[in-house]
């Protein structure tokens, strides 16, 4: 395993045969098709031409046991282990064939099987366009097929059309690891060594308001941080708060004239908005004033006391704003703004300068960066940095100081090229290798009103986030009141299902939306319970929980019945929604890829529509049609309830939505 690679100075003791070797690769391989093992570690390594070096075999058996105790608990990316068969299968068809195609994904209809393997067509272009062999496809799949290995996955495969190869999968293979996961719950594919994710999200200014632009952003951020450390990363979430600059001289000197006992009695500064508004209008307007702004941001800058403590005070009075908006959407962030980066940004300069990469135009010293016709500005001509600094520093720093594996940059898809750039002079100075660490712009397009507008006001003003989050709340409220839930739910209740209802509407109907393209914000929309929207799937959460409630099957009774019964998969539908409930892992790790959030909606919505078809047409209760009293309960069938119920949870705390029991 890893651990024993990483550490074979230590270990490395005797020699070995030849077929010890083929023995330890093959525990390895059967270890990483069962999904605990990432990556097949080679022991290329420990091959010498004049010994074979040893590992202790205490130590790699006790290594390989905790790899399978903890894959035994994960869920298996079925996806990704029929990858890992069918790589194998055309390695063993086609030897000499480099990297050859390896396509493997759900089949769409239930007479293509489960799955399908398309690789026979692409294989046979290949050999066409290198070795001009025409070889029909069916032939090719054919031949991958015999040469499929032993595995306990595959029931049978059949051949259909040009060269599609269909995949059955076996039944009591997907009966038991629906079992292992009412055991053990929602439990990530293992990954080895623990990874570091950084990410970049919310972002507003200080004096300024969170308005609907910042909205995308908070949310795709948080949910993009839940998902990351699911899968195992050690998350750390980056508040990159616009809190340096100039326009801090305008609002101290404001600060100074409007409450100039500020440094010895708390200024009551009510609304920050209306306060940064008057400070710009009189810097545009009053020359004197404006003279003044620009020495208080020298005397900021040169970190006098006094300043600082006008500087933290405005701070806080934003940071007390944010903090609601971030209570009411259940967001954690560490605030991390431009002015943590300022002492660093001399260093960086002289790093560049040091490097032969700054170039003096007009006064100012730039970076040119190959491939990007705008240079960057690192330092003004007044002597003065600049958000290309800043950036940079913040950039090193995350990668240098906070060693971070993978980078997340959650920001407006508008400052795409910007970003771009950043990274491309990090890259160039040699900060990171992008084989090695990722570095990624998550860009998202801008919230539009229901005119395909921007979203503003009816006077034209920005949306305030405070304001959107309050109309939610109401509009939550009068949905419930409309469907009579006032009546049946208690007060608390009522308002559990108004907090959840409300953000959890807001947050999915952005989550829903590809996060690269604008999206039309419509609390009508959101609200609907029919269709993809938080309000269906979380109605139709509550209804999966209350099966069992109402059959008077407690947790203890599901959890007794998880270890001794097994789930009986006859019926179409009970088919169906088992591997539907399977195929959760393999939705993650596209995301941890592509960082598409939408198509986590997507399958929960998926996983909601085929749990109305098994319902409808498996009786997990029977009841006499004349009393109304139980007379059979299916327990395997309120196991696949529960199953479908323990993903669709684990999917909401991703998104960050909070489902209740009773709605």
């Amino acid at each position: 395993s890893r651990g024993c690679l990483s550490q074979r100075k230590e270990s490395l003791l005797h020699l070995i045969s030849e077929n010890e070797i083929k023995l330890l690769t093959a525990e390895i391989e059967r270890l990483k098709n069962f999904g605990c093992l990432g990556v097949s570690p080679s022991l290329e390594g420990l091959r010498d031409e004049n010994a074979k070096l040893k590992y202790r075999l205490n130590f790699l058996k006790k290594s390989l046991q905790e790899e399978r105790s903890k894959s035994m608990k994960s869920m298996i990316n079925i996806n990704s282990c029929l990858q890992e068969i069918f790589g194998a299968a055309i390695q063993a068809a086609y030897p000499d064939l480099e990297n050859p195609p390896l396509v493997v994904t759900p089949s769409q209809q239930p007479k293509f099987g489960d799955y399908q393997c398309n690789s026979a067509m692409g294989i046979s272009q290949i050999l066409l366009k290198t070795r001009e062999q025409k070889v029909i496809p069916r032939e090719i799949a054919e031949k991958i097929a015999k040469n499929i290995p032993a595995n306990e996955y595959i029931e049978k495969v059949e051949i259909a059309g040009p060269g599609f190869i269909n995949v059955h999968l076996r039944k009591d293979f997907v009966s038991k690891q629906l079992s292992s996961l009412l055991i053990n719950g929602v439990q990530p594919p293992a990954n080895g060594k623990r990874k570091k994710a950084v990410v970049d999200f919310s972002s507003p200014n200080i004096a300024k308001e969170m308005h609907v632009g910042h909205l995308r952003s908070t949310i795709i951020g948080e949910s993009m941080c839940r998902l990351f450390e699911f899968a195992g990363y050690d998350v750390l979430r980056l508040n990159h708060l616009g809190d340096w600059g100039t326009q801090f001289g305008m609002l101290i000197a404001h600060l100074q004239d409007k409450f100039p006992d500020y440094l010895t009695v708390s200024p009551p500064i009510g609304d920050l908005q209306a306060f940064y508004k008057e400070s710009k209008q009189r810097f545009d307007t009053e020359e004197e004033f404006k003279k003044r702004a620009y020495q208080c941001v020298v005397l900021l800058q040169s970190k006098n006391p006094d300043f600082i403590k006008a500087w933290n005070l405005i701070c806080d009075v934003s940071r007390r704003e944010f903090q609601k908006i971030y209570n009411c959407l259940d967001v954690t962030i560490i605030e991390r703004g431009e002015s943590f980066y300022h002492e660093m940004m001399k260093d960086i300069v002289k790093e560049f300068e040091d490097k032969g990469f700054v170039q003096v135009d007009d006064g100012r010293k730039v970076v040119f960066v190959p491939g990007f016709p705008v240079p960057l500005t690192i330092v003004k001509s007044d002597g003065g940095y600049t958000y290309d600094t800043s950036d940079l520093a913040a950039l090193k720093h995350r990668l240098c100081e906070e060693k971070g594996d993978i980078l997340i940059y959650v920001v407006d898809s508008g400052q795409s090229v910007h970003l771009q750039t950043i990274f491309a002079a990090g890259q160039m100075i040699g900060w990171y290798d992008p084989k090695v660490t990722r570095v990624a712009h998550a860009a998202f397009g801008v919230v539009l009103g229901e005119d395909k507008k921007k979203f503003k006001t009816r006077s034209g003003d920005t949306v305030r986030l405070i304001d959107l989050l309050e109309e939610g709340l109401k509009r939550a409220m009068d949905k419930l009141k409309d469907k009579e839930r006032d009546k049946v739910l208690t007060p608390e209740e009522l308002k559990a299902a108004q907090t959840s209802v409300a953000f959890g509407c807001i947050k999915y109907a952005d989550l829903s939306h590809n996060r690269l393209n604008d999206y039309v914000f419509s609390f009508d929309k959101m609200l609907d319970d029919r269709g993809n929207t938080a309000a269906y799937l979380l109605y139709a959460f509550t209804r999966i929980r209350a099966i069992a409630r109402l059959a008077n099957i407690d947790e203890q009774m599901l959890r007794k019945a998880a270890r001794e019964e097994v789930l009986v998969l006859d019926h179409e539908k009970e088919w169906k929604l088992g591997k539907c409930i399977l195929r959760f892992p393999e939705i993650l790790q596209k995301i941890l890829e592509d960082l598409l959030l939408h198509t986590l909606c997507d399958y929960l919505y998926e996983l909601a529509t085929t749990f109305t078809e098994f319902y409808d047409s498996c009786y997990c209760v029977e009841k006499d049609r004349q009393t109304g009293q139980i007379v059979k309960v299916n327990m395997w069938r309120l196991l696949l309830c529960e199953a479908t119920a323990t993903v669709m949870a684990k999917g909401f705390d991703i998104l960050g939505i909070k489902p209740v029991q009773r709605m």
